[in-house]
């Protein structure tokens, strides 16, 4: 088992003033907001107990089938590859919401129950009206500038392995107890990032097992504990974290529910950078290194340096992919990519 000493800063939800809530959406780093959904329905059916906070899940249970994730309870939770990593070491079905619910509740007592969860679903596709009876639970400038897509995540005692998101991330222990183990981005080469497809959930996640990790094959991972941070949640709390921070997370009782709200600060017409990543692999990684480092030098210039150095000694009616994007433009460099991609 590891140890972490550091725990995510806790800021108690009546506390928060003003713009309180907008500051944690901008900080670099997570946070958790104590009892900040503890008006929540969901709250309240999970603290009377698991089955009436199934009961009232099953309410909005609508025709559409949602994915059921279920391993043998020897996995203890942890969904995660096969031994040969060509496969996983669960089955994914199709399912009702209501079937899988009842399924969860048949072994809420049973200390051998198969590893069973419902990933990251989308609420008002799936549960419609959920959202109207337990809304985000604040008010937030930042928010109102984007869409937050809000998913939900329903299981047992279940592992989702160190994993990293593109889009910021609100999430709400709505019922059970969550864990969360945090880690900055600078943390990847310690984390021993798996394959980047498969992937058990739709990300790549680390190959290290944190309940026996493997210093001897994984040294650098008691680099990335030096650096992480440990977030514990309880029915009601919500954690706020930046986009790309690795996460593990645990839930911790026979019957957990997790509510997600995602958005990114990124204008619509932005591509994925996960594109970028893979086209620089194949245009750019296995060139020499001294030229590899002059391209990282070109690329600090044009992209992670300041937009407006680039630019700013031309004059505008030639600057072109350097000027401020929008639409239009972002239409034609993508025209621009694709006709150079497809020679």
């Amino acid at each position: 088992m590891i140890t972490i000493a550091r725990r995510t800063r806790v800021v108690e939800a009546s506390t928060l003033e003003g713009d309180g809530i907008d500051a944690l959406l901008a900080s670099p780093d997570p946070s958790i907001v104590r009892g900040l959904a503890e008006a929540w329905p969901l709250v309240h059916r999970g603290r009377e107990s698991a089955g009436a906070a199934i009961d009232y899940l099953s309410t909005f249970a609508g025709p559409a089938q949602v994915v059921g994730y279920t391993g043998a309870s020897s996995i203890g939770g942890r969904f995660f590859y096969n031994a040969a990593l060509d496969g996983f070491n669960f089955a994914r079905e199709r399912t009702g919401l209501g079937d899988y619910l009842n399924r969860i509740r048949m072994h809420l007592d049973d200390p051998e129950a198969p590893s069973m969860y419902i990933g990251s679903t989308d609420i008002a596709a799936y549960l419609p009206g959920f959202g109207n009876d337990n809304p985000l639970p604040f008010a937030s400038a930042t928010l109102d500038a984007h869409e937050p897509m809000a998913s939900i995540w329903i299981g047992n005692r279940t592992i989702a392995s160190a994993h990293w998101d593109m889009s910021n991330n609100i999430a709400v222990c709505a019922a059970g107890r969550r864990r969360f183990t945090l880690f900055p981005p600078d943390q990847a080469a310690n984390l021993y990032p798996g394959p980047i497809e498969p992937t058990p959930g739709g990300q790549i996640v680390s190959m290290v097992d944190f309940d026996a990790p493997d210093f001897d094959q994984q040294p650098g991972f008691r680099d990335a504990l030096a650096a992480a941070q440990v977030a514990d949640l309880g029915p009601g709390d919500v954690l706020i974290y930046p986009a790309l921070w690795w996460h593990q997370v645990e839930a911790l009782d026979p019957f957990n529910v997790l509510v997600n709200y995602w958005w990114n600060d990124a204008q619509p017409f932005m591509d994925n950078p996960m594109t970028t990543l893979l086209h620089a692999m194949l245009s750019l990684r296995n060139r020499p290194l001294a030229e590899k480092q002059a391209w990282k030098s070109l690329f600090d210039y044009y992209v992670f340096g300041p937009a407006e150095l680039a630019r700013a000694h031309l004059p505008p009616h030639v600057q072109g992919p350097l000027a401020e994007p929008d639409d239009r433009e972002a239409r034609r460099l993508r025209a621009q990519i694709l006709q150079r991609i497809s020679r």
